[in-house]
């Protein structure tokens, strides 16, 4: 709580919501007098919200934090669940998620469009042909097939993204909204745990605590067989399925990465498809034995 305030407090010149920025400042952006000022508060009673001990703070005061401190309806929702982690802990803390066999249908039959599952802790779930065929998946143990993991930890990771910086800022991004939501997962806080010590990328960016939601935009992905595709992305929620999210990628038809898609799918059924690391992959998935996914 504490570092995610004082991480969007930094952010903030005092010019900006009209306060003098002359004078020596010993922190950057606002200072936590500024903060209550502005929100209508006192000040000890924002010293305790930045300690994480306003749990009873209405909403009415988080919003108003919030639009001092500019914060998007992403972080007003993870504010929420760092300052009542209850809440958040509510729902179960579950292992490795099952994807029912009505959406491993669906994403068979999406046949033109690449499309995969992704649960919590960004692990891949299950996907389908085209998919796999893009991406490269391989017969790795279930705890190895998670998206972030792939992305700092895959040294083919930043040829498979020719905008790997976005794609990095976007993976923490989303595992730190995650983090906000189930404060207690032992399991996410390994995989934390683990590319914080492997991966110096992934330390820096953990720090900024940005958080992002994954709803849909647009990806640059390298293929050594057809070269780089550039897609569209819409994120969809399983229904009936908690923190499963369906994604699709999209391209207009005819478009050149229209053309090289139908020609990876071609070069698919010949044979198994081979990702962008040059591992042979099952074909179909089932769910139980992907790859990493970014």
């Amino acid at each position: 709580m504490g570092e995610f305030l004082k991480s969007r407090r930094a952010r903030i010149r005092p010019e900006e919501v009209g306060l003098p920025s002359h004078g020596r400042r010993r922190v950057q952006g606002l200072r936590r007098e500024e903060v209550a000022q502005l929100a209508g508060v006192s000040v000890d009673y924002y010293i305790r919200l930045e300690q994480g001990r306003g749990t009873s703070a209405s909403d009415a005061v988080l919003d108003a934090v919030g639009r001092v401190l500019r914060l998007d309806g992403v972080e007003q929702a993870h504010l929420r669940d760092l300052l009542r982690p209850a809440r958040a802990t509510g729902r179960a803390v579950r292992g490795r998620q099952q994807v029912r066999e009505g959406v491993r249908l669906l994403l068979e039959m999406m046949d033109a469009v690449p499309a995969f599952v992704l649960g919590r802790r960004m692990d891949v779930l299950a996907w389908n042909g085209l998919a796999d065929a893009l991406l490269g998946f391989g017969g790795r143990p279930p705890e190895e097939c998670n998206a972030a993991r792939h992305v700092f930890l895959d040294p083919g990771a930043r040829d498979c993204y020719p905008q790997w910086e976005a794609v990095a800022a976007e993976t923490v991004g989303y595992l730190r909204l995650d983090a906000g939501r189930y404060p207690e997962d032992r399991r996410l806080g390994a995989l934390v745990g683990e590319l914080s010590v492997r991966s110096e990328e992934f330390r820096r960016l953990w720090a900024d605590h940005q958080v992002r939601e994954k709803t849909h935009g647009s990806k640059l992905i390298h293929h050594p067989l057809t070269g780089t595709l550039s897609f569209g992305y819409e994120t969809l929620a399983v229904s009936g399925a908690a923190d499963q999210l369906l994604i699709a990628y999209t391209t207009p038809a005819g478009s050149p990465t229209a053309q090289k898609l139908a020609v990876l799918a071609s070069w698919t059924a010949d044979g198994p498809p081979r990702g962008p690391a040059g591992a042979p992959a099952p074909g179909r998935g089932t769910g139980e034995d992907v790859s990493p996914l970014g």
